[in-house]
């Protein structure tokens, strides 16, 4: 499949706008089906491993501020950071250059089942919970988008018995034309609006991941979510409703557990990680594949999946102090699921790039939730503020990442629980939350 794609832009032009970790494969691939590549990037990339081999191979460079000048390739990938409506993007298409991306041509050719998670909060999780469960019950399973491999490099490999599971950001969904046959939306919270024009945009994209399914198709949203409540309006296929709230007729919790179609089907205390959006993860996963996977199968997965790399993830217990790492928590949504997963309060390591997202919900919830908090990044400020609105004294502003996790050690005491949760994205340090969580990890692991 992938040989007879790339065969047809033998001896022509492909460019690659944006020179992200989703563009790489591809690039590749139109390497070895002999057409002539462009990378087009408004960063210098001189520094990066990838650039001398991609020269060598005969990668033509665009760079600087002039990167989106005299387009003429005659297809065009952008990358998922790469806005779809910028000037020389928009003139491409004018001319009858064919714009796309890596996850467009995925959905378009994928030969088996699909099934695609967003939203602003658990869509990692979902997603990742939605392929083991489908793994569990003895299915093949690719795993991609968000997470995972690249799945359109891997399509070759795909069989129409198979399952891929994707997840898919806002970023991604702007570029969109097709839908997966079963979408996920986990809820909508203001994010990303550094990016987006303003939240109306946002939840547009969001809105894209359902936007071209059919009858045949599955949309399971989040009853508890205001904007999930509206998609069912404009949804083409069917709609399954998850709830913590309220009775539904798929799949609900409340503290003893979990209910699906009204029979008690999950224990609370038989689901390993901890946290109530975690119990809003499960329904929603068993909810898009409950078509596949058995209850059995449901148990089986909760009792062993110990949850997701940067996510409430256990680091050690130092002098009788518990530290965590939820370094994905880079909205003010994220951190209020993360601190409401602690029965007590905890001391928290907070602030990071700004993505010029209100902060106003964490006056109440550190009073509510945080023994002392750690401010260091760009939104400290802006934390700061916040806190001081509602009364909360109890927080210091440092300027250094290393500092604030030795100062949030200092003021801890044997039965405490430290949690780096910036709730904001990670940009002005680190090139990502991996980055961030695993120099969190570090320092903690090197106390002696």
């Amino acid at each position: 499949m992938l040989k007879e794609y790339s065969s047809e832009y033998k001896n022509k032009y492909v460019g690659f706008v944006g020179m992200g970790v989703s563009n790489l494969p591809v690039i590749r691939l139109f390497i070895e089906a002999g057409a002539k590549c462009i990378v087009r990037d408004k960063n210098d990339l001189s520094g990066r491993d990838f650039y001398p081999d991609l020269l060598e191979k005969g990668v033509e460079f665009i760079i600087g501020d002039k990167y989106l000048d005299d387009i003429s390739e005659s297809l065009l990938f952008l990358s998922p950071a790469v806005r779809p409506d910028l000037e020389g993007i928009e003139l491409a298409r004018k001319n009858g250059i064919r714009v796309t991306s890596e996850m467009e041509e995925f959905f378009r050719l994928c030969p088996c089942k699909t099934f695609a998670v967003t939203g602003s909060d658990g869509k990692t999780t979902t997603t990742t919970l939605i392929a083991k469960l489908l793994e569990a019950q003895g299915n093949k399973v690719w795993l991609g988008g968000n997470i995972g491999i690249n799945l359109f490099a891997t399509l070759d490999s795909i069989g129409k018995d198979d399952f891929a599971v994707v997840e898919l950001s806002s970023f991604q969904l702007m570029k969109l034309s097709q839908s997966p046959d079963v979408a996920v939306v986990t809820n909508v919270a203001p994010n990303h609006l550094d990016w987006h024009l303003d939240m109306e945009e946002y939840v547009e994209a969001k809105k894209r991941i359902f936007a071209f399914q059919n009858t045949n198709s599955v949309l399971v949203l989040n009853e508890d979510d205001k904007y999930c409540r509206s998609f069912a309006n404009c949804a083409k296929g069917s709609v399954r409703m998850i709830s913590g709230q309220n009775n539904t007729d798929y799949t609900y919790f409340d503290e003893k557990g979990i209910y699906f179609k009204g029979e008690y089907i999950l224990p609370d205390n038989e689901i390993k990680i901890v946290g109530k959006h975690n119990r809003y993860n499960y329904c929603e996963a068993y909810t898009a594949v409950c078509d596949y996977v058995s209850v059995d199968t449901l148990k089986k997965v909760a009792s062993e999946f110990g949850g997701v790399e940067h996510r409430i993830e256990f680091v050690r217990e130092f002098n009788g102090v518990n530290y965590y790492n939820s370094s994905i928590d880079s909205s003010p949504s994220r951190t209020k699921a993360c601190l409401e997963s602690f029965k007590e309060k905890v001391i928290a390591i907070s602030g990071g790039y700004d993505k010029n997202i209100p902060y106003e919900p964490l006056g109440e919830l550190f009073a509510r939730k945080v023994k002392f908090a750690v401010l260091c990044g760009a939104t400290a400020p802006k934390i700061a503020n916040e806190l001081d609105k509602v009364g909360y004294t109890s927080y210091s502003i440092v300027n250094d990442f290393n500092a604030a996790v030795e100062l949030a050690k200092s003021k801890s005491v044997e039965g405490d629980n430290v949690v780096l949760t910036p709730a904001s994205a990670s940009f002005d340090m680190f090139k990502n939350f991996a980055e961030r969580g695993n120099k969190f990890k570090e320092i903690v692991n090197s106390w002696r």
